[in-house]
């Protein structure tokens, strides 16, 4: 912490170097998501420049959400073992490498692997971004800081598929790849200046199998942290059920371009931006689990719409547009409330609590993506279908596990701040 708090005191002096670290943190941060959302237009172009379909393709961003999953793991133990730039270097290597392999792969089996790569090099900005907050700040300043990174992560979902339809439409999906592999070059030669190391290496942290799945499983038998986890997480699910089956719905379905995916896929965005800041103000009147109960039933609602609309096939294009954009917009107060009931409980253990609740999102929502892509049917039921379901089953989950849940006052009395901060991871 010596080497974290020089740090700190020296850019606290200097406005440009505190801009720096929270735009290269946002940048760490938003590698994942928008290694998502920029190839999302080009589905249709990778599915026939691999001689496949797009329900193979979609194959790939289950495969992404898996190893982003894993990779949470994976990198947790060897940031506190090794320090926080050598993993992290290392991820953005493994990243690198995997990116060049997207770029120039010839079949959909190959595509799926790298993205699987991709996915734990990218991991590594996530899970040592918070780590490195965490190190440099003190905790009553991590809202603050996590909110200044929302403004860089925000992005993402708004300009990464547009910027990915315009490529797609202007060189072909394999630029897509190398707009990314450029991204990654420049996170890693922004690491290298801007980046301080905030953690020595600590060669008694113990990587042992035993001592590591120890501590996540006294996490997850506590029945705060799996109620509210497979509650956010199962909800979280809707989102990427939308995600793998949007390319589908909106450019096969529908008949929208590349450039029109990547508009309709930004406006929907916003929705999902706009309510978590409404959601700050919600907090003011309204305890967490009261608005994540609220958000719930009106998303289980608009999903059954959704569903009903796909199924008797009456879906439009605007219409889907509007419920998907609502469905979404819940997704905003859901998520930052039911993270922060998850984390409440674990103060001296929020990093291995924070990684185990990621994985889990993760994990659930690989399988909500691949659902949909088992299910194609060349309609909107698959995606809406699954949509439905995962705000359907997490009410559910919400609904019977309060009645388990120990109540202690930190479940009560979540703070604003605290909903704040994890809206921003």
């Amino acid at each position: 912490m010596i080497v974290a708090n020089e740090y700190l005191c020296f850019f606290m002096r200097n406005k440009n170097n505190y801009f720096n670290l929270i735009f290269i943190l946002g940048l760490l941060s938003a590698l994942g998501p928008f290694s998502i959302d920029m190839y999302l237009p080009a589905f249709p172009a990778i599915a026939k420049g691999l001689n496949t379909t797009v329900a193979q393709v979609v194959l790939s961003l289950s495969s992404f959400f898996i190893g982003i999953s894993i990779g949470q793991f994976i990198y947790g133990p060897l940031l506190e073992r090794y320090g926080r730039k050598m993993p992290l270097y290392a991820g953005l290597i493994v990243y690198l490498f995997a990116s060049v392999g997207c770029a120039f792969t010839d079949s959909v089996n190959s595509l799926i692997a790298f993205r699987f790569l991709q996915a734990l090099g990218s991991c590594a900005g996530m899970v040592t971004s918070r780590a490195i907050v965490r190190d440099l700040f003190a905790v009553k300043d991590n809202a603050k800081v996590f909110s200044a990174l929302m403004l860089v992560i925000a992005v993402s979902p708004i300009i990464a598929p547009t910027v990915g339809g315009y490529i797609t439409a202007a060189l072909g999906w394999r630029y897509v790849f190398a707009a990314l592999i450029i991204v990654d070059i420049a996170v890693i030669a922004g690491v290298y200046f801007l980046l301080p190391e905030s953690k020595k290496p600590d060669p008694t942290y113990s990587l042992k199998p035993r001592a590591i799945t120890r501590n996540f499983v006294s996490i997850l038998v506590h029945p705060q942290f799996y109620i509210y986890a497979l509650t956010g997480a199962v909800a979280a699910s809707g989102l990427y059920a939308y995600i793998s089956g949007s390319p589908q719905v909106f450019i096969e379905l529908f008949g929208v371009n590349e450039k029109q995916y990547g508009w309709i896929f930004a406006i929907i965005a916003v929705g999902i931006i706009g309510s978590s800041q409404i959601n700050t103000l919600a907090l003011r009147r309204h305890k967490s689990e009261k608005i994540v109960q609220t958000a719930l039933l009106f998303q289980s609602f608009i999903g059954i719409i959704l569903a009903c609309i796909a199924f008797f096939g009456w879906s439009e294009l605007y219409t889907t547009i509007a419920l998907i954009f609502l469905y979404l917009c819940c997704q905003g107060f859901i998520f930052p409330n039911a993270s922060a009931l998850t984390l409440a409980a674990f103060g001296h253990s929020a990093g291995n609590a924070s990684a185990l609740m990621g994985a889990i999102q993760m994990g659930i929502g690989a399988t909500a993506s691949a659902a949909v892509s088992i299910l194609q049917n060349h309609t909107a039921l698959p995606m809406s279908g699954v949509m439905a379901f995962c705000s359907i089953t997490a009410f559910s989950i919400f609904m019977m596990g309060r009645k388990i849940v120990i109540q202690e006052p930190s479940v009560e009395e979540v703070e604003e701040e605290d909903v704040d901060m994890i809206a921003g991871i």
